[in-house]
């Protein structure tokens, strides 16, 4: 009995040294785990450093103009969805009135010709003392038949037509109400970056949270230079640039054009409409509106163009710097090109 026990307990614990192993190992790797956390170098334990915050919060602020600007592109398309739409419903009603008038004229040739009764013509030449008048009045009542048909056709036409007004309506309304929801998305996206990167600056000092929101690598204010083009152009540029610095100073507002507030794109924006040139709205698509210029050839008044994803925008002033408006709690200021990775310019026209 006892020979046949020893094989059962063999194999019910095949490894029987490997506990006792295992039990030292854990024990060796939670010693090691103390003996890190001791020495302060444990990663969970150790607080993010005011560089690691600053890297951390550049980060989220360049995320958050990207899903600015995607907030911006999305909010151009809503407001066209919603002008159009406007415009179908100003039709649609101006086409009904238009129905209701013509419904109105041929109730009343209907009521008129109630009001005659019908007579055979014969019977109504042979009763008349007039057959002259007779005639004319046959004529008359055949003008008023033709008149009669050609305000039903139209009153066909013209119901087909605000029917087909109401469908168009009705699918840019479904239009809107997706970039709406769009909208809200991008906003949700903003406002979670934005708290993200506040709640990191909270954790500096007020002098390292100054040293922070400080410019960096530009002088606050300088002169503008003049413009390398000439001509038209080169006066538009100049009116460009005269429109940013007399910007200088006022806050970034996400999703702003101006005048109180701006944010990178809104600013670029407003500036070239006051000298007479149209861009579009974002970064994405003022990137291609004019001519693309070199970095070497760069001349005040282009707009210069950052990140790898095309998120950020200047204006151009010379000597290496630009006006912009940098991100929240910066007011538009003159930076150094090289304070962001170049991606590119333009150059309206």
């Amino acid at each position: 009995m006892a020979a046949h026990r020893k094989p059962r307990q063999q194999r019910r614990y095949p490894f029987a040294a490997r506990p006792a192993a295992r039990t030292a190992t854990t024990l060796a790797l939670a010693g090691a785990a103390t003996a890190t956390a001791f020495n302060g170098t444990g990663a969970a334990d150790t607080a993010p450093t005011p560089a690691q915050i600053k890297a951390r919060v550049d980060k989220l602020y360049q995320e958050a103009e990207a899903a600015t600007e995607d907030y911006n592109g999305v909010k151009e398309q809503a407001d066209r969805a919603r002008r159009e739409l406007d415009r179908l419903r100003d039709e649609a009603a101006r086409r009904t009135d238009r129905l209701n008038s013509t419904r109105n004229a041929l109730g009343s040739i209907a009521t008129a010709q109630y009001r005659a009764g019908t007579m055979d013509s014969g019977l109504r030449i042979a009763l008349t003392s007039d057959p002259d008048e007779y005639l004319e009045r046959a004529a008359l009542a055949q003008r008023v038949g033709d008149r009669q048909a050609a305000a039903v056709a139209q009153v066909r036409q013209q119901l087909v037509g605000i029917d087909r007004l109401k469908e168009t309506a009705d699918h840019q309304s479904a239009e809107l109400k997706a970039r709406q929801k769009e909208l809200a998305d991008h906003k949700s996206s903003v406002q979670r970056k934005l708290a993200a990167a506040e709640s990191l600056l909270a954790q500096l000092t007020a002098e390292q949270r100054a040293a922070y929101d400080a410019p960096r690598d530009a002088p606050a204010t300088a002169a503008p230079a003049r413009p390398a083009a000439t001509g038209a152009t080169g006066q538009r540029a100049a009116r460009a640039v005269a429109y940013a610095y007399g910007a200088l100073g006022k806050p970034y507002v996400w999703g702003a054009t101006g005048p109180a507030s701006y944010d990178c794109s809104g600013l670029t924006q407003a500036a070239w409409r006051a000298a007479g040139i149209s861009l579009p709205r974002t970064t994405y698509t003022q990137i291609n509106a004019g001519k693309r210029v070199a970095r070497s050839e760069l001349a005040p008044g282009d707009l210069v163009f950052f990140y790898p994803g095309i998120s950020h925008v200047g204006l151009y002033v010379g000597g290496g710097r630009m006006v912009h408006a940098p991100r929240p709690g910066a007011p538009v200021r003159i930076a150094s090109i090289d304070e962001m990775p170049f991606a590119g310019a333009a150059r309206p026209a």
